[in-house]
């Protein structure tokens, strides 16, 4: 544990030491510069701080890329190496009792675990692996202290009144312009790669004709040969049809409150109640979802049993000769889910709508009042027709938002896989199963856990295809108006 106290301490030594020979080549680089310009005004092309940026980034750029590098694989190569020499009592082992040891001593190195009953052999791997990443650490601090060093000097000797500092800066802020989207990019890409790769592993034990057409699922798979009842059956209708529902029931509520709300926002409210009612209505947008879920969960799903009870009781006694419940109300349900995200999504399809309404070009609105129509006919004929496609992007992109949601769904809505048009059902969605499959101990090479892959890249399609509808309908209202 100290040793890696150690560690850490000598790394943020570096870190300071690295930045604190960048400021000074900076001020160096700039006070050489300024000397140029005294002496030929007319011959520099660059201002003198350019000068003092070019000779910062020399002396930053190679030592963070090598610490960069370290941090990203230095402890790997070390744990490699120590385990390329790793005791006996380790490699003799069958391969799973191998790795949950090297695992083991992993931790042990890292100081996450303390354990005292770790075996001698794992101590001795521990403290191999945790010698290998001083080593590592000490490396990669000293190269990065040097390069620094050199990167400085480099910078400053090349300095001259004729250096084009500012077109090289100017290059070196696009590089790391260009390196950001980069990684927006590389992750998206990372993600979508993982969800392949595991839902094709899926997709090679399972059929895809059975997932995707499939009514009945069971995600239960035997873990002996000879157990009985967990054959499994993975068929997502019931999943994405509990999806549809839920996100159905809550745009049912959150697109015409939100519409309506935006059209009082723009052309009814006055300045006053505008700056009053927007602020309050966007603060259910930071209510975390979980907040949602418990409300939903206490709250909404008892007041939506206790309703489906009494129209239950109402429809028995205008039926008299049904037997049995006609409304099973159900502790959780699909609409308790339903109306509560519905609530979440409201200040998303406020805002999105309200901002699109103020966009219709006032000439319109204008137009309308000279030739004698009232405030009403004016909204309904001319501002919403021309702030249309706007507002269908705003209730697409609010579905995607309702069929990725997890926490209200997970509390509320209940794990039941069917198929069932009543709402006061519980019903089951993809999110739940992600979150109930990738819970607890997991096996990834079993179709039970691979199946979370698969339902989620089947989360992440539906998503984009609402996406790519609500940006194509934005950029058809945009090369309208703008």
């Amino acid at each position: 544990m100290f040793e890696q106290v150690a560690h850490s301490r000598l790394a943020l030594a570096a870190l300071a030491a690295v930045l604190v020979l960048a400021s000074a080549a900076f001020f160096l680089g700039r006070r050489r510069a300024l000397a140029f310009v005294q002496a030929e005004p007319r011959a520099v092309h660059s201002r003198p701080r350019y000068h003092g940026f070019l000779a910062a980034i020399w002396t930053l750029a190679p030592s963070l890329i090598v610490l960069l590098v370290y941090a990203v694989v230095g402890d790997n190569l070390a744990d490699t190496a120590a385990i390329q020499s790793a005791p006996a009592e380790i490699t003799a082992l069958p391969p799973l009792e191998a790795s949950l040891q090297v695992e083991a001593a992993r931790s042990l190195a890292s100081g996450t675990n303390i354990a005292d009953d770790a075996s001698p052999a794992v101590e001795s791997l521990a403290a191999s692996m945790s010698a290998n990443r001083g080593v590592a650490k000490m490396i990669g601090v000293g190269l990065a202290v040097v390069l620094a060093l050199g990167g400085g000097v480099f910078a400053l000797a090349r300095q001259s009144a004729a250096l084009r500092a500012r077109n090289k800066v100017e290059a070196a802020i696009e590089i790391i312009l260009l390196a950001c989207s980069g990684v927006a990019i590389a992750t998206t890409a990372g993600i979508i790669l993982s969800l392949i790769f595991e839902t094709l592993r899926f997709f090679d034990e399972v059929s895809p004709l059975e997932f995707f057409f499939g009514l009945k699922w069971s995600a239960q798979t035997s873990i002996r040969p000879d157990q009985i009842g967990a054959s499994g059956a993975f068929g997502a209708v019931p999943l994405i049809f509990g999806s549809v529902m839920i996100t159905f029931i809550a745009m049912l509520v959150a697109g015409p409150v939100g519409l309506f709300s935006a059209i009082y926002l723009s052309e009814y409210a006055s300045p006053g109640a505008r700056r009053i009612i927007k602020p309050v209505l966007e603060v259910l947008a930071g209510v975390p979802t979980v907040v949602y879920g418990f409300f939903a969960l206490l709250t909404v799903a008892p007041a939506v049993r206790a309703f489906g009870n009494w129209l239950n009781g109402v429809l028995m006694a205008l039926l008299p000769g049904v037997d049995g419940p006609i409304i099973d109300a159900q502790p959780t349900s699909a609409l308790a889910a339903g109306l509560v995200m519905g609530i979440m999504i409201i200040p998303f399809v406020s805002s999105l709508a309200d901002d699109v309404i103020n966009a219709a070009p006032q000439s319109l609105r204008d137009g309308a009042l000279a030739l004698g129509a009232t405030k009403s006919e004016t909204v309904k004929q001319v501002v919403l027709p021309a702030a249309l496609p706007g507002v269908v992007a705003a209730l697409l992109l609010a579905v995607s938002r309702a069929v990725g949601e997890t926490m209200i769904v997970v509390m509320a809505a209940g794990q039941r896989a069917q198929i069932t048009l009543n709402p006061f059902e519980d019903v089951t969605t993809i999110t739940v199963q992600i979150v109930d499959l990738l819970t607890g101990d997991t096996e990834f090479d079993s179709p039970k856990t691979l199946s979370a892959f698969a339902l989620g890249f089947s989360l992440f399609v539906l998503t984009l295809i609402f996406n790519i509808i609500a940006q194509r309908v934005v950029k058809a209202y945009r090369e309208r108006y703008e």
